[in-house]
């Protein structure tokens, strides 16, 4: 368990305006007698286990010769060329401005009703035939660069019967549009690989210029199961992290380019997201649902009730957010890492 969990929870800090209440020299100062507590503690169980450490010459990670040691090793680090600049999709709260650990978006789920939509998205050159994708965070939709589908399960065409409409959806899934047979008829059955490459009519005008790049076509990855949804999942690379690591490897988006990421530190839309711009995310979502209505791509509306993580300091709702990083390069040396006898020799410095 992170110590600044415990030390958050013992003080009652909720987030940075708690810490500016309180004093940084009091904050840091609790901090100190929290970890010389823990660190007491962790002698004593340590010693009752028969596990020898020579604790007269550790060291606590707030000891200055440690953080210099630290910023030390960056620095050789970044003299060597390994340290670069990128981003990473990371749970997120809005209330305290910063990302989380796993382990933190781990320690508060909560059963919430959220919005669940179905969206269409026509094909380039079969405007009359439409993908249907199916999230429960519509406020991402603005951010769509692709879509993914799995390239070794069974799709169907299907004619709606209610609006004339062709849809393409997952044969195992048809129950998440449908409640009876009677309302379509099945065209055509299709693997999952036959729709890759396909490319569809962007739902939103804001990114239009990364079509450029390869956007707004079908790609495909074994994440998307037969559990939810319609077995078409829409991908904002920058809001979910198979989205991004799907989207990266299609070339849709580059480790280097500035972040199709239209949302401030608090969680409010910002430009070119210009219909929706200063909106609260999860206030957004119901207008967002409107603006789809409206332009007759949306369609199924419904709610779900599911498990969704918050964050445990403000009790507001998570999202999965890109969080500009620093990264060590380890790519080139990933087989050397990988060879028994270099981590021989990295180990023992042989």
């Amino acid at each position: 368990m992170p110590v600044e969990y415990e030390i958050d929870k013992t003080l009652g800090i909720k987030g940075p305006q708690d810490v500016a209440k309180m004093g940084i020299d009091k904050y840091n100062s609790e901090c100190r007698k929290i970890v010389m507590s823990y660190a007491s503690e962790w002698e004593t169980i340590v010693g009752s286990l028969g596990r020898w450490i020579d604790f007269q010459n550790d060291y606590k990670s707030f000891y200055p010769w440690f953080m210099e040691s630290i910023w030390w090793v960056f620095k050789e680090l970044f003299v060597k060329g390994l340290v670069y600049r990128s981003v990473k999709v990371m749970p997120y709260t809005t209330a305290c401005n910063t990302p989380l650990s796993n382990f933190e978006s781990g320690q508060n789920y909560k059963e919430v009703v959220d919005p669940a939509v179905i969206v269409s998205f026509p094909l380039v050159g079969e405007e009359d035939t439409q993908l249907l994708a199916w999230t429960t965070t519509p406020w991402t939709l603005p951010s769509n660069l692709s879509l993914c589908v799995n390239s070794n399960l069974k799709y169907v065409k299907v004619k709606d019967h209610a609006s004339g409409k062709v849809f393409i959806l997952m044969e195992s899934r048809l129950t998440a549009l449908y409640k009876k047979e009677d309302q379509y008829t099945v065209l055509t059955e299709l693997k999952g690989s036959s729709l890759k490459g396909k490319r569809y009519r962007p739902l939103f005008p804001y990114f239009v210029h990364m079509e450029l790049k390869g956007a707004f076509q079908v790609l495909v990855d074994d994440y998307v199961n037969e559990e939810s949804g319609t077995g078409i999942v829409h991908q904002a690379p920058y809001f979910g992290e198979d989205d991004y690591r799907v989207c990266l490897a299609a070339g849709i988006i580059s480790r280097d380019q500035d972040m199709i990421c239209p949302v401030d530190a608090s969680g409010h839309f910002t430009a070119p997201v210009m219909d929706f711009i200063g909106q609260y995310v999860k206030d957004a979502d119901k207008n967002i649902i409107k603006w789809l209505k409206e332009a007759n791509r949306l369609a199924s509306s419904s709610t779900v009730k599911h498990s969704y993580p918050f964050c445990w300091r403000s009790e507001t709702p998570l999202i999965y957010k890109a969080v500009p990083s620093w990264f060590v390069r380890v790519e080139q040396m990933s087989n050397d890492l990988l060879n028994p006898f270099m981590l021989e020799v990295v180990i023992f410095g042989i």
